[in-house]
């Protein structure tokens, strides 16, 4: 019997183990590559609760910016939204900031998120007068040029970025490149939040209902969506935009 190395490997089973070998390397390659965005995130950017106290020297905010997430299709929230809620409600009740401006068109669901998320800080007793909506943002990026405009129209000097660490850290680059105005971020401490978790609040979520909705992958093809992620549908000016 022939040694195992000596056997000839069939034509074709030589070519699926080749096909298997670039799969798994492709694999590889995209898992590096995460990580190398993911250890970016956590190794160049300081911890959330150091950029919380950061954050804290300028309070109070005259307003935080708080992107949308999709509200299910049930009209219920789910924990990432909960959580960006949670945490502008915090931010509220604590003095950190006066007014929130919760920020997300019907994008995945046919629930405009930031009338979604109004509804749920109302019913955990925020002010109607001290929450603004934003419908019009279909990504992150969007979430902070648009809502950026209403602060300038409605006066507000200071802004805040109130979401997850994540996706602060995404949009850090965004906001330093783009707005001359200082967007302090804010991200989410879970620990702080955690205490809160047992709130359940009850909401009619059909003012927020959009009829004869569409998905955003109906509306928009896959590249414009990529784009949009980038901040590239937005029509900027030439230069940063003015400060407030």
């Amino acid at each position: 019997m022939r040694p195992f190395s000596e056997i000839e490997i069939p034509y074709f089973s030589r070519m699926k183990l080749k096909q298997k070998g670039l799969g798994l390397l492709k694999i590889t390659i995209l898992l590096l590559f995460l990580m190398s965005i993911l250890g970016g995130c956590a190794l160049f950017r300081p911890a959330p609760q150091k950029l919380f106290q950061h954050a804290r020297i300028y309070e109070p905010f005259d307003a935080i910016i708080v992107p949308g997430i999709p509200l299910r299709n049930g009209g219920t929230w789910d924990s990432i939204m909960k959580a960006r809620v949670l945490w502008s409600v915090y931010l509220y009740n604590k003095g950190i900031t006066k007014n929130i401006i919760f920020s997300g068109n019907a994008v995945y669901s046919p629930y405009i998120e930031a009338q979604a998320m109004s509804l749920y800080a109302q019913a955990l007793g925020i002010p109607k007068e001290h929450i603004v909506i934003e419908p019009l943002a279909l990504h992150s990026t969007e979430n902070v040029y648009f809502s950026y405009k209403i602060a300038r129209e409605k006066g507000f000097k200071s802004i805040g970025l109130a979401t997850d660490p994540f996706q602060a850290a995404l949009l850090y680059r965004f906001t330093k490149k783009r707005f001359r105005t200082r967007i302090t971020p804010i991200p989410i401490l879970f620990d702080t939040i955690r205490t809160m978790n047992s709130v359940r609040p009850v909401i009619d979520p059909q003012p927020a209902y959009v009829e004869n909705w569409k998905s955003i992958i109906e509306t928009q093809s896959a590249r414009f969506r990529r784009r949009g992620t980038r901040g590239k549908n937005i029509h900027f000016e030439k230069r940063r935009m003015d400060a407030l």
